[in-house]
Parts: structure tokens; sequence; C-alpha cells
């Protein structure tokens, strides 16, 4: 099944803000960029698939086809440090976190291994549904990055250093 994933745009937040499941607007160049990422796509979706996000969820409306929202396509939960500076909760937790995004979670927040087991539940009914036409994803870095390492059999950890750029778009099969 072909399959593309895309990321959000750009948003409007300060720089060092902790946003995963946070709500931030999006960039005043969001139209823009919704062009860009539509002449990156390889051809037109006819399903895409999008975390409820508002980000996502605009950039998902613009591409067209039958949009479905899934909550599981959510970025990484942050619990008690979304919404505020990086910088505003460093200390003994958010150390061990660093160290260990696996198996760590924010306080309130969600591991890297239950990111991993939700993006690895959307995956397997996607394949098990069979070809369902052209199917775009979008979504966030995180999940970016764990559905690729799934599909690429490679390590989360390989990936967690790669930039995944707003409104990039990642071919798969």
């Amino acid at each position: 099944m072909p399959l593309v994933l895309i990321r959000h745009t750009r948003v409007d937040a300060p720089a060092g803000i902790c946003y995963g499941r946070h709500e931030v607007p999006l960039a005043p160049s969001f139209d823009a960029e919704a062009g860009e990422v539509w002449s990156q796509l390889p051809w037109p979706p006819d399903v895409v698939w999008t975390s409820p996000s508002e980000r996502c969820r605009k950039l998902a409306e613009r591409l067209g086809g039958e949009v479905r929202v899934d909550d599981r396509l959510r970025e990484l939960h942050f619990g008690e440090w979304e919404g505020r500076p990086w910088e505003s909760f460093r200390g003994p937790e958010s150390e061990a976190w660093a160290l260990d995004p696996w198996g760590q979670r924010p306080p309130g927040g969600e591991s890297g291994e239950e990111l991993w087991k939700r993006v690895g539940q959307v995956r397997a009914e996607l394949e098990a549904a069979g070809s369902a036409g052209h199917v775009a994803v979008v979504t966030h870095a995180g999940v970016i990055r764990a559905w690729r390492a799934q599909a690429e059999g490679r390590a989360w950890a390989e990936l967690l250093a790669e930039p995944i750029g707003f409104g990039s778009v990642h071919l798969l099969g």
C-alpha cells in the first residue's frame, strides 16, 4: 500500500516551548507551506489519516481525500511539561527522562515505549485493511520517527536525533 507520512507545518509558538499534545496555533505561513507539502506528494491521497491536533487536521483537510482522525497519531504526551519552556523543568525527572525516553515518562505523560505501541497498532490496522488506495498520514515528528523505525526495522533510538522538518514528506512502501 503506497503511504506517505507528513509532519504538520510550522507553528506559531515561542522557541523552546514543549508542545507535544499542547494545542499551538499554526504559523501565518500555513497557506504557503500547505501548498509546498501538496507539491511534494507523489500522488493525490485517497485517504488522509491524521492526528486530532489542529495543526495536523488543518493540513489533512487541505490535502483532499477522505479524512480519518485517529487519537493514536498524537505526539508523545509530555504531561505536566506541556506548554512550558523546556528550561522551566530542568531537574532529576527531566534528566532521567532524557537518559531513558523509552522507559521513563514525563510527570503525567507517556514513555517512548507507549508511543511505539500505539503507532504500531495504527500501522497494523492499515496493513490489515489492505489497499485503500493512496494513503497519507499527517502527524508529528515523534510518531514519524516511531513509524519509520518500525517500517525500516530500526531501533527507535536511532531516529531520535534525526531531524523531521515541518511539512516534510516521507514516502513508505
